[in-house]
Order: C-alpha cells, then sequence, then structure tokens
C-alpha cells in the first residue's frame, strides 16, 4: 500500500444529482428516477475533515472486504479502532491495510485466504486510522 495523503485545502462544492429511491438490481419500478436532492461526495465521505486523509491502496490482500488493488481509502484518525475494524496501520516500518483483530490474540487480518495474518507487538503497532469507506472503479471502466 502506497501512503501518500490526498488532501484537499477545502472541500468541492460540486454536487451531482442524488436519486434517493433505492435502486434494484431488477426491474426498476416506473415511479422511481425522480431526482431529489445533489450529493456531493467529499461531505458524503469525509465525516471529521481535520481528522481524515485518502490514500491509495495496492495490492490484494483486502479484496473480500470490498478494497480492491487501486481503491481511494478513506481514512479517519479520530476514531478508535476496535476488534473488526480496517486500519492503516504501521508495522515494522511499513504501512499495511488490515482487519484489526484484538482477540484472542492481537492480529492484522487479510481479508484474501492468499495471505497471511500478521501477528503483532501491542508495543509497537501504531494504528493510523480506521477506514471508513473504499471508492473502487471496476475493472472494465478505464480511467481518464
Amino acid at each position: 500500500m502506497s501512503v501518500f495523503p490526498e488532501r484537499f485545502a477545502s472541500p468541492p462544492r460540486d454536487t451531482t444529482p442524488f436519486f434517493s429511491d433505492l435502486l434494484s438490481c431488477g426491474v426498476m419500478s416506473p415511479c422511481a428516477g425522480h431526482e431529489d436532492n445533489e450529493l456531493n461526495l467529499h461531505d458524503f465521505v469525509v465525516r471529521n475533515r481535520p481528522a481524515t486523509f485518502f490514500v491509495r491502496a495496492s495490492g490484494l490482500s483486502m479484496v473480500d472486504a470490498g478494497i480492491n488493488d487501486g481503491a481511494i481509502l478513506v481514512v479517519d484518525r479520530s476514531l478508535t479502532a476496535e476488534h473488526g475494524s480496517i486500519v492503516v496501520a504501521l508495522v515494522d516500518g511499513e504501512f499495511t491495510v488490515k482487519i484489526l483483530q484484538t482477540f484472542p490474540k492481537l492480529m492484522l487480518m487479510p481479508s484474501n485466504p492468499a495471505f497471511k495474518p500478521i501477528p503483532v507487538n501491542p508495543d509497537t503497532l501504531e494504528i493510523w486510522g480506521v477506514v471508513t469507506f473504499a471508492l473502487n472503479q471496476f475493472p472494465h471502466v478505464h480511467a481518464r
């Protein structure tokens, strides 16, 4: 995982139309489709602006948690990491994104069976923040 905060000097004020009806993955209701509001994605994903940063994930160890290679992660440093939280952690001088396991033994758990858990020493583990959102691009969509 490469760690480089992608902070905004000030959040963008651009909004995008937001259709508040739930979207079925089957047949859409003929009554649905009216625009109710506008959505500012930054305001939606950033709950505590001074404590939040964005970082790009690299690798496949968290794909079963919905974090794809190249995803933009929203990380909130003000949240307390708990058992089961997805965290950005510093282990032996390297950053990683894993699921925090606090019992029965302190470990950083991948979300892909091809990867092994990382046992950690509580005295040297440094949690940089809790991942609150992952913004993934679908593989068949090409970046601009």
